[in-house]
């Protein structure tokens, strides 16, 4: 049971094979006989009529349907079936591979197939659809083949019909009669025109006009029937051969007394644009109103519509003209005028950005694509075809740039959405801010990216050139965006401007835009131009962004900073307290800031608050007398501490900035004045713009303020810049010439020490 399995099939797939073989010989042996007849028939200088041809390859036709649908065999049929009794069917006597290759031969010897149709497939039939296909393709070839380009005319008619009678013929479609006997005609008002010479009786000038009626009858029929012939039943198709006979006779005469001004093969051309024509206003064009993807739905019918046509005319139409006339050739050429100038008509109506893009997409992808131009079915016809439409020169620039100007509005109305989206969902009811990775973040940024990423895209699929001038126009667009944002979000939420949650949306815009700028340099290598001026209104925007929360620190801890270095201060911790903790606030709002901007403001940060602290040494409010100036120089110290502590954690570049607290604060806390300029040298080192007005105003505070020590301090100084003037020290780091000096108005302070020593009482 194993073995015979197999065995059985093999034996009826040999079967089948023999006898398909078989019945297509027997097919094509009775077309040869039908061919030699026909042949002879042309020897003895008898064109058949078209109708005769055309019957005859309809039999053929049917005999090979009817051979095809005999050994079609149904689906999973394998073995010989049994009668009612049990026994087996007898199958059909089995034709040997020897006889079958033979007729095979003969067949293939008798009537011309092409190469693709010359081996029949060794396979089992699985459908009646598939049979119909070979059949389909095989008959194409055969009936193409046998229409050849030059033909004898048949004899004219001894007298020719009416013109009645000849108008009647063509009416009834009997065309070639109706040409026959018009030739007759005309070559009876040619001869007899060559009689009279120039004095034409009055019968010769109706004769004439009868002529050019009935040729312009002839041609509005020929033009019809050409019109037609891609839409109608394939029975009225059989016309088309002697269309083509006449108008190439036609053509013959054109020069000829009597014949109809204008070309024949033109006003076939004519025939076939109009039938292109109406082909393409039959595609359903729905109203925008009434379906939003009516364009999309428009041209994917177009070009469904436009392939089938081409299809029929390289199945049918092609097998019914010579080939000077270029049936495809012609077809093709007179769809990219027709589409061309009806996308035209579409143009003005399409208004919408998708719209827009399908529109290009169709015309520079879709249209020379495998669906429909460049589809394989279409081969090799279309090898040497051009695929392009035929568009006015200014076509495609006006709708890109149609297209350009629609990306700027939309992008446009998209970003003050993004600004409506945050009124509502975060700046109506004062929301705090989201975070993402400890880093304050607003969705906006990439709602923005998202919406500009696909429009680029898009854009991407239709050409890099247009890609290109898309990214322009968002950029532009963008670079707008900034200021209208801060106009929108300072009218909506100046009122929060002295709480910490104005910060908060300050550090969170700052992190989106900073983080859009970067999405956008994605394009600087596409359009650098644009890119930095998107850049810079960014760069503008984080600035005033930034400047805000520090300018509200500044105003929050300006009252404190005046009663440091005071007798309160140095009785009471409350103002550098407070102080410190909303410098601690904003360096934890500032930790919720992204790079760069973080480091930036941390350091601007601590810059500030050391310059204002160690300011007011230099204002002279207050002189500490009493060994008072140890518990001030011990107070700075341990301040000093916890304010660099602060700054370590906000991870301040500015490490110049640490060690000025301490040796101030040294130099304050000598117990002997005359010890105060040994420590000197390394306040001078660190800060080379630390000045003599600036020692003396520290003097003052630790409340030297005269003497032969006092003097001698100022000479040390003095020694010290001069010698690290010569040696150097980083003029970068500017710290006391951004201090304010109080000048000392007691007039003693100014007198030389000599003019001082006379006024004292000892003398």
């Amino acid at each position: 049971m194993f073995l015979w399995q197999p065995c059985k099939k093999w034996k009826h797939f040999f079967f089948h094979r023999d006898f398909i073989f078989g019945m297509i010989s027997e097919v094509i042996d009775k077309s040869n006989e039908k061919t030699d007849e026909d042949t002879l028939s042309l020897k003895s200088n008898k064109t058949p009529t078209n109708s005769s041809v055309k019957k005859k390859m309809k039999s053929l036709k049917d005999s090979f349907r009817d051979a095809m649908k005999k050994i079609q065999l149904s689906p999973g049929t394998t073995e010989p079936k049994a009668d009612a009794n049990g026994n087996d069917v007898a199958s059909p006597p089995v034709l040997s591979p020897s006889d079958s290759t033979k007729r095979g031969v003969s067949s293939r010897r008798s009537l011309p197939f092409s190469t693709k149709s010359r081996h029949p497939p060794l396979e089992s039939v699985s459908s009646e659809e598939k049979n119909e296909e070979k059949l389909e393709e095989t008959w194409e070839e055969v009936v193409h083949e046998e229409v050849e380009e030059t033909y004898t005319l048949p004899e004219l008619p001894h007298t020719p019909l009416s013109v009645m009678q000849i108008n009647n013929l063509i009416e009834k479609d009997l065309l070639e009669d109706a040409h026959l006997n018009l030739l007759a005609l005309r070559q009876e008002f040619q001869q007899e025109q060559e009689r009279c010479g120039d004095n034409s009786p009055m019968e010769l000038t109706k004769k004439e006009k009868d002529l050019s009626l009935l040729y312009g009858n002839l041609r509005n029929k020929l033009k019809a029937l050409v019109r037609d012939s891609n839409s109608l039943p394939s029975r009225n198709k059989e016309l088309l051969l002697t269309v083509a006979r006449i108008i190439q006779e036609e053509e013959k005469r054109a020069e000829e007394p009597g014949a109809l001004g204008g070309s024949w093969m033109e006003s076939w051309k004519e025939a076939v644009g109009e039938a292109v024509q109406g082909k393409v206003e039959s595609v359903p064009l729905e109203q925008r109103q009434q379906n939003s993807s009516w364009l999309a739905v428009h041209l994917g019918l177009l070009g469904k519509a436009i392939l089938e046509d081409l299809q029929n005319v390289k199945r049918v139409l092609r097998s019914s003209y010579p080939p000077s006339f270029n049936i495809f050739s012609t077809y093709v050429k007179s769809y990219h005028r027709v589409v061309g100038q009806h996308l035209k008509s579409l143009k003005e109506e399409v208004t919408e950005l998708k719209d827009l893009y399908h529109l290009l997409d169709w015309i520079i992808n879709k249209y020379n694509s495998e669906k429909i131009m460049g589809s394989p079915s279409l081969e090799p016809l279309m090898k040497n075809e051009n695929t392009a439409l035929q568009l006015d020169e200014d076509f495609l620039k006006q709708l890109k740039e149609k297209y350009c100007c629609r990306v700027s509005e939309d992008l446009r109305y998209s970003l003050d959405k993004v600004t409506e989206l945050e009124y509502d969902s975060v700046w109506k009811n004062s929301e705090t801010p989201t975070k993402e990775e400890d880093f304050l973040d607003s969705p906006l940024h990439m709602d923005i990216w998202t919406n500009v990423k696909g429009i680029v895209r898009n854009s991407q699929k239709i050409d890099a050139q247009l890609e290109k001038r898309v990214i322009s126009s968002c950029l532009e667009e963008l670079k707008q965006f900034p200021k209208r944002f801060e106009m929108e979000f300072r009218n909506h939420c100046s009122a929060l401007r002295p709480q910490p949650l104005w910060t908060l949306y300050n550090i969170t815009y700052i992190n989106s835009f900073t983080a859009l700028q970067q999405h956008m340099d994605e394009y600087q290598d596409v359009c650098p131009n644009e890119v930095e001026g998107f850049r810079k209104e960014v760069k503008w925007l984080i600035v005033r962004l930034v400047q805000d929360p520090e300018d509200q620190f500044k105003e929050d801890v300006a009252p404190y900073l005046q009663r440091m270095m005071t007798r309160k201060w140095l009785i009471n911790d409350g103002d550098f307290d407070q102080l410190y903790s909303r410098t601690k606030l904003l360096s934890e709002h500032y930790a919720m800031m992204r790079p760069p901007h973080v480091q930036e403001s941390a350091n601007r940060l601590h810059y500030y608050v050391v310059k204002e602290y160690i300011g007011q040494l230099m204002t002279n409010s207050y002189s500490c007398r009493n060994r008072k100036h140890e518990k001030a120089a011990a107070k700075i110290h341990q301040q000093w501490g916890k304010l660099g502590e602060l700054f370590e954690n906000m991870k301040s570049t500015h490490e110049w900035l640490y060690p000025v607290g301490d040796e101030l604060s040294d130099i304050i806390g000598q117990k002997n004045k005359r010890d105060i300029k040994d420590h000197l040298e390394p306040l001078v080192e660190h800060y080379p713009d630390f000045s003599r007005k600036h020692l003396v105003a520290v003097l003052t505070f630790r409340g030297l303020l005269r003497g032969r020590e006092y003097r001698l301090i100022l000479q040390r100084l003095a020694e010290l810049k001069k010698n690290l003037g010569s040696v150097g020290g980083d003029k970068s780091r500017i710290l006391f010439d951004n201090m304010q000096v109080a000048v000392r108005t007691d007039c003693l302070s100014i007198l030389p020490f000599s003019c001082l020593d006379v006024l004292l009482p000892h003398n």
